[in-house]
């Protein structure tokens, strides 16, 4: 018991210790939202990194209850394939597209105003249903504790809005707190981890004997025992939302060598290309997601392992699969010790779990200015305090998620089918949009490799995207494919209202004045908000011309958009005025096409 409470102090020790800390000096950096490399690692890992907790547990559970458990390490590989080739994808993109904004950017560039428009809106959906299952699942690690699955519904929707509300208070005090908070627990489980793999040893070697079976079902042909296997691969990935939010809040990122980095630079300088490769902010972005080629897979392997030796499955005991392998592993180690640690392993995966929600909130709030900038929501949603975060998006993301909670009356469940399908069409997305930077910049091998390389993530992602809806067809993914539909018809008719439309001079004020974002990325952001007007422009003449088809002709006037350039313009600008400044003084004013010349006595629009 003693070495147990002492063993606990040293690991909590060791891990506060190591935990960021913001420095008086860097005040002015990171009180403006920006964050180092361990920030970095806790702020947007920690839902890829919790995933442990519930991925293998869906993951199973999609083959248990049919006696296919076997088959779970085609699972397993699918899984670890998925996550190399995916984390390859973005860790490349990140050289390309290091002002942030992932797939949205990416389609943007290369794809067109249509496809980022539907990035922009499927990740909102993506992220607010992060934090929906990520509190859930850590209402499931709680009632772990007292064998309490059974409880009423309610009692699981007030513990996960009570997680989402203490997850906001967190995120809006700042990025700094935060991270310093979610690292230390990400240290504790991690130590705490390896005493449990310890321990599961140990029990094995003793020949602990298995948990009490349950009663299965029986798979009567060789297509369903196929079903259930795609619909278990598919559930083991839903974590990956974590590589577009790291590539998304790539901006809230410090620009500057880790440590690590500025060491080998010294001492190993024949590395120069790794150093290089993980260099300033890009290079702390490319070390978060280093650990995703190989985490996903090798977590799910084991805990595969000893949940199928252990007979460990979520809901045997009334606990969940981690639970029930904390429980066999920590006391395999010490009969009172052992108790404390289970106590404490799934307090922390509580902690973890709600922290989790902070990746959805990081990157809430670098998609929704862009989305305010191009005209997708409103100009009142934008408001960024002194600490630099924004407010007002991660308050109405958390009324929403508690709002759903609700509705799928605190099961998680419920929600899974709607989390983590969206994210595969921007993995795809951003593959197709690679794929297309590869043609037009690289030659010989390089570029064989690297469409090669690009076409296979895009058609993986592709294929993980149907299977996903598959794979959770009788658990309502049938119904994703009615939601993603109706959230892109919505986006594009808020765009072609009056709601939609911005001037050059309301960009400005959204992204230097309210969003306080400068330097390149503001200026990209500034030429995306010119191509989505141009881009709404197209689709007021299109609905105009379908009516006059069908004979209603109704006069209009539609002024033809500030013209946004090429991409390059804004990318490689340099000077003292922002590129809308500088770009709109050297282009000429186009007339309105459709609806005659202005009439007299319309306002002089300049002095407006």
């Amino acid at each position: 018991m003693l070495f147990t409470i002492g063993l606990l102090i040293v690991i909590v020790f060791l891990a506060w210790k190591a935990a960021p800390r913001e420095r008086e000096e860097d005040a002015h950096v990171h009180g403006a939202g920006q964050v180092g490399l361990l920030a970095a690692v806790a702020l947007f890992g920690v839902d890829y990194f919790t995933s442990y907790y519930y991925a293998t547990g869906e993951m199973l559970h999609a083959l248990h209850p049919y006696g296919l458990e076997h088959l779970a390490y085609y699972a397993v590989l699918v899984i670890a394939i998925a996550n190399i080739v995916f984390g390859g994808l973005y860790m490349y993109s990140l050289g390309v597209f290091n002002e942030g904004g992932g797939s949205f950017t990416a389609a943007m560039r290369y794809l067109g105003p249509a496809l980022s428009l539907i990035v922009a809106v499927i990740l909102l959906q993506d992220y607010i249903f992060t934090i929906v299952v990520s509190t859930l699942s850590g209402v499931t690690q709680l009632l772990s504790l007292w064998k309490a699955e059974g409880i009423p519904w309610i009692w699981h929707f007030l513990l996960g809005a009570g997680m989402v509300a203490v997850t906001w208070y967190i995120t809006i005090r700042g990025r700094g707190e935060s991270a310093q908070v979610v690292f230390t627990m990400l240290g504790i489980f991690l130590m705490l981890t390896i005493v449990m793999f310890i321990g599961l040893v140990v029990a094995k070697n003793a020949n602990v004997p298995p948990l009490p079976s349950e009663q299965i079902g029986e798979t009567t042909s060789i297509w369903q025992a196929f079903y259930h296997l795609l619909s278990a691969s598919m559930k083991g990935l839903v974590a990956l939302t974590g590589l577009e939010a790291m590539s998304n809040g790539i901006q809230f990122v410090i620009d500057e060598d880790p440590k690590f980095v500025k060491w080998g630079k010294r001492h190993l300088s024949k590395l120069k290309g790794l150093w290089n490769f993980y260099s300033g902010k890009s290079g702390i972005g490319r070390f978060v997601q280093t650990s995703f080629l190989f985490y996903g897979g090798l977590t799910t392997l084991f805990l595969t392992y000893f949940a199928i030796h252990f007979n460990a499955y979520d809901y045997v005991e009334g606990r969940s699969l981690v639970g029930n392998l904390a429980f066999i592993g920590f006391n395999a180690l010490s009969k009172n010790g052992g108790v404390i640690l289970f106590w404490t392993y799934q307090i922390l995966a509580v902690g973890l779990l709600t922290s989790a929600s902070m990746t959805a909130f990081q990157d809430l709030q670098a998609i929704t200015w862009r989305n305010v900038a191009i005209g997708e929501i409103p100009e009142v949603v934008v408001y960024r305090n002194p600490k630099g975060t924004f407010t007002r998006p991660v308050t109405a993301a958390a009324i929403i998620a508690i709002v759903i909670q609700f509705l799928v009356q605190g099961r998680t469940s419920a929600a899974v089918p709607y989390y983590g399908v969206g994210v595969f069409m921007p993995i795809a997305i951003m593959g197709l949009a690679i794929r297309q930077h590869v043609k037009q910049h690289l030659t010989g091998r390089a570029r064989t490799w690297g469409l090669f390389g690009s076409t296979f993530a895009s058609a993986l992602a592709a294929f993980i995207f149907i299977g996903q809806i598959v794979g959770k067809w009788s658990e309502g993914g049938w119904v994703v494919l009615i939601v993603f539909s109706v959230l892109i018809l919505l986006a594009n008719v808020i765009l072609i209202s009056p709601a939609g439309y911005r001037e050059p001079k309301d960009i400005h004020r959204i992204i230097r004045e309210k969003s306080r974002v400068q330097g390149a990325m503001g200026n990209i952001v500034e030429w995306q908000s010119l191509r989505i007007q141009e881009y709404r422009y197209k689709m007021l003449l299109a609905v105009a011309r379908f009516f006059a088809l069908l004979g209603i002709v109704k006069p209009m006037r539609f002024e033809e958009p500030a013209p946004a350039g090429e991409f390059e313009e804004a990318l490689n600008h340099k000077g003292p005025d922002t590129f809308l400044d500088q770009y709109m003084e050297s282009k000429p004013k186009r007339k309105p096409r459709l609806g005659g010349k202005p009439r007299e006595t319309a306002p002089d629009e300049d002095n407006d």
